[in-house]
């Protein structure tokens, strides 16, 4: 039966990933099942300071997708008010294309909503359209960018949580 369950939470800690595409935060509730399966089975291998490492990753991967969003913006031009209008649009383009789709509308929502956020900002200080434009699809390709760092640590955590359970 412990092979059942194990297969089961790996099977969760390798689904839970596809909140990403729902702008949830996927690797803290592997996170948290990690942590949940330490606590009911205390002979899991990982250690409570690997526990901390995947705590870490975590972090890092907010920390990463936060950089590289505001690099693709600023790589293409953006300025530091668009940068932010960009970071903001992700944010409510995310909350607001999660009614669409079945929540799957969030991503999409994201990726226009930081196109749209750093255009109207840096329209707002009087940039020509085609200075905006392509700082706005920096933005959007920074947005992308990041959501697929975040998504390859929180693959990482997966793998490693796996591991654990599996040499247990």
């Amino acid at each position: 039966m412990t092979q059942v369950f194990a297969i089961l939470f790996v099977v969760a800690c390798f689904g839970t990933l596809l909140l990403h595409v729902f702008s949830l935060p996927a690797n803290w509730v592997v996170l948290g099942l990690v942590a949940l399966w330490k606590a009911t089975h205390p002979e899991m291998s990982m250690t409570w300071l690997g526990f901390g490492g995947l705590a870490l990753l975590a972090l890092a991967g907010e920390i990463i997708e936060f950089v590289i969003r505001l690099k693709g913006a600023e790589r293409y031009g953006a300025s530091s008010k668009g940068n932010w209008g960009g970071v903001l649009g992700a944010i409510l383009g995310a909350i607001f294309g999660a009614g669409f789709l079945f929540g799957i509308g969030a991503l999409p929502g994201a990726l226009l909503g930081a196109f749209g956020g750093c255009l109207a900002v840096e329209r707002l200080q009087g940039r020509d359209f085609a200075g905006a434009k392509k700082a706005a699809i920096g933005a959007m390709y920074g947005t992308f960018l990041g959501l697929v760092a975040k998504i390859g640590i929180g693959v990482v955590m997966a793998v490693m949580s796996a591991q654990s359970v599996w040499s247990a």
